[in-house]
């Protein structure tokens, strides 16, 4: 079981944050995500495996004027 944005979700082995933004629908193309704490650049989510346990932080940005 892993967090995402405090709520928790299924966690599976070999998922990376790609496929997580995927399997939750986050199309918003100004995102952060965030691993226990850790920025993930935009060009490492295809790599970066999330591990049983994690906090998982996605932080969608919104433009104001």
């Amino acid at each position: 079981m892993i967090k995402v944005n405090t709520k928790d979700f299924e966690w599976e082995e070999g998922l990376t944050v790609q496929r997580l933004l995927d399997k939750k629908k986050y199309t918003f193309t100004k995102i952060i995500v965030k691993i226990n704490g850790n920025i993930i650049n935009k060009e490492d989510y295809d790599s970066t495996i999330i591990n049983d346990g994690d906090d998982v932080k996605v932080i969608h940005l919104l433009a104001g004027g």
